[in-house]
């Protein structure tokens, strides 16, 4: 059998008292921008450290002239005139000069015709 069922009620409901809850309530109340702030707080660190363990297995790789890449076709295609079921990625392209550190001029396979690349900033 359930307590309800005999008519036992919950400690809770025996020991509550409508005027410690209101206070209680109103405390709460007075509290909620300090634990805004530690909860924003926690997230801050709690992302920072995320950051530190994943750019700890990030291995950098520059490339250089020569190297077989694939392109993004979503920055390749700004007016996204793409449907869903597209493939993601183009390529692959050679990376025929390095214009600077993330902009490169691509070079197709078969046709050889140049492509003007650049890496989205972040």
């Amino acid at each position: 059998m359930i307590l309800v069922e005999i008519g036992v009620h919950s400690p809770r409901v025996v020991h509550f008292n409508e005027a410690n809850n209101e206070k209680g309530l109103r405390n709460l109340l007075d509290l909620v921008d300090e634990l805004r702030d530690k909860a924003s707080i926690r997230v801050a660190a709690y992302q920072q450290r995320v950051s530190c363990y994943y750019n700890k297995m990030v291995n950098p790789r520059p490339l250089r002239e020569g190297d077989l890449v694939l392109r993004n076709a979503t920055i390749a295609d700004p007016t996204c005139t793409r449907g869903k079921l597209a493939p993601n990625w183009e390529g692959p392209y050679k990376v025929k000069n390095v214009l600077r550190p993330g902009t490169f001029k691509l070079e197709t396979l078969g046709a050889g015709r140049f492509l003007r690349f650049g890496m989205p900033s972040t």
